[in-house]
């Protein structure tokens, strides 16, 4: 029987594993290495907002274990796909300056940028556990917005190319929320 003190521990398994596979890929050159050239394979770029949808779910159905299971699947997700034999030049050229941001010295800008992921994790969890889907989805699509913004800015015409994936991730979140909230009902 599923109980609470099971879903804390298993939550928690998935939170460390997500965390130390965080530090592997940070501080294990090869790995980085290794990952960013699966990454290259923009299928990783199109799954990884879908980890939305059921961080969402489980954060609605209260499930530790649920949501760092999806964490840590979104997290892993960017070297499930093999290297791709071609590629998209612009995808090639905005890796190139993800890569080197990753492992540029740590100035406010990049601390700023870090926080805002486990932040905006801690929003759409919040969110989503507290029943609120019209702020759920107000926070992924200022997500969406804010990450194509940093991407463009940034690296210029190259950040461009997180365009598709990232609308279509967004759209993708946004019907499932709102087919998912019709049937349960707006409460």
């Amino acid at each position: 029987m599923w109980n609470e003190k099971l879903d804390r521990i298993l939550g928690a398994f998935f939170a460390i594993g997500t965390a130390v596979f965080i530090w592997f890929f940070l501080t294990n050159d090869v790995f980085f290495d290794w990952t960013f050239a699966r990454h290259h394979n923009v299928l990783s770029w199109y799954i990884r907002p879908l980890f939305i949808i059921p961080i969402g779910f489980f954060a609605f159905k209260k499930s530790w274990t649920g949501i760092f299971a999806s964490i840590a699947g979104l997290f892993t997700s960017m070297f499930w796909f093999p290297i791709p034999e071609v590629s998209n030049p612009q995808v090639v050229e905005f890796l190139a300056f993800e890569k080197e941001w990753i492992i540029s010295a740590w100035d406010p800008g990049k601390i700023f940028m870090s926080l805002s992921v486990p932040i905006f994790f801690g929003l759409i969890i919040m969110a989503a556990w507290q029943r609120n889907w019209k702020g759920f989805i107000v926070i992924i699509a200022a997500a969406a917005v804010l990450k194509v913004a940093w991407s463009v800015i940034f690296s210029g015409e190259a950040g461009l190319s997180i365009i598709k994936p990232a609308a279509m991730g967004l759209v993708v979140c946004i019907v499932g929320v709102c087919i998912y909230w019709k049937k349960r009902g707006s409460s």
